[in-house]
C-alpha cells in the first residue's frame, strides 16, 4: 500500500469530505511519521505506537479532528501534543503557521527528524513544554488542536483562543473522552460534542497529574 491508498480509503469512508483536506493528506506521507519497524502498517487505518507510551492516531480520527477544526489558509494554529509530527505537518498544509508543543524531549527530537521530510516544515514551530498551559507568546490562535485527553478544558487554552476561533479537544478520563468543538464568539464559549474517543492522557498543570 501507499499513502494515496490510505487517502482513497478515507475518502470512500467519508472521513475526508473536502478537496482541501484530501490534498493535505496526499501531500503528507504517513509513512514518514511511523517507526521503521512499523512502516508496513503505516497506510492502515490504525493507531500505532511511537514510544514513551504515546501513539500516532488512526488516520480516520485525525481526518475527523482536522475537518472539525475547519482550518483556513490565514489561520495561526496551536497544537498540543506533537507526537510524531504528523498532525502538525497536515495542519501546516492547511494553515499559515503551526506552533506545536511536546512535553517529552525524546519525542520532540523524533518529530523534528520526521518533519525534515515534510514539504510544509517551514510553517511549523516545534516547542518543548507543558502543553496544558498553551503558548502565550504567540497568542491568540485562530485554531487550537489538542491531541491528548484533558480532564477539563484548560483555561489557558480558552484565553489563548482568538475571538471567532475554534478548538477541538478530547475531554474526559485518562482512557476515554468525548471530543469537544469549542468556539469563542462575542467573548462567549460555545461547546458541542462530536462523539466518544480514546486518546492518551494530557499530562501537565491543567491536565492529569500522572499516567
Amino acid at each position: 500500500m501507499e499513502n494515496k491508498d490510505l487517502v482513497n480509503l478515507l475518502v470512500r469512508k467519508k472521513y475526508i469530505t473536502s478537496e482541501r483536506i484530501k490534498e493535505a493528506f496526499l501531500s503528507v506521507d504517513r509513512g514518514n511519521f511511523v517507526r521503521e519497524n512499523l512502516r508496513d502498517m503505516a497506510y492502515y487505518d490504525e493507531p500505532l505506537p511511537i514510544g514513551y507510551k504515546q501513539t500516532i492516531s488512526a488516520p480516520s480520527i485525525v481526518a475527523v479532528m482536522i475537518t472539525l477544526l475547519n482550518v483556513e489558509p490565514s489561520n495561526k494554529i496551536l497544537e498540543i501534543g506533537t507526537g510524531s509530527g504528523y498532525n502538525a505537518c497536515l495542519l501546516a498544509a492547511l494553515g499559515k503557521k503551526v506552533y506545536t508543543i511536546e512535553r517529552i524531549p525524546e519525542l520532540r527530537k523524533q518529530a523534528l527528524e520526521n518533519l525534515k521530510k515534510c514539504k510544509h516544515r517551514e510553517k511549523v514551530v516545534s516547542l518543548l513544554g507543558d502543553g496544558s498551559k498553551g503558548y502565550p507568546p504567540e497568542a491568540p490562535y485562530d485554531r487550537i488542536l489538542v491531541t491528548c485527553g484533558a480532564p477539563d478544558i484548560p483555561q489557558p487554552l480558552i484565553r489563548q483562543l482568538a475571538e471567532g476561533g475554534r478548538m477541538v479537544i478530547p475531554v474526559g478520563s485518562m482512557m476515554f473522552q468525548e471530543l469537544y468543538i469549542i468556539e469563542k464568539k462575542n467573548s462567549e464559549i460555545k461547546k458541542k460534542i462530536w462523539g466518544d474517543v480514546a486518546f492518551v492522557p494530557m499530562i501537565g498543570t491543567y491536565g492529569h497529574r500522572w499516567a
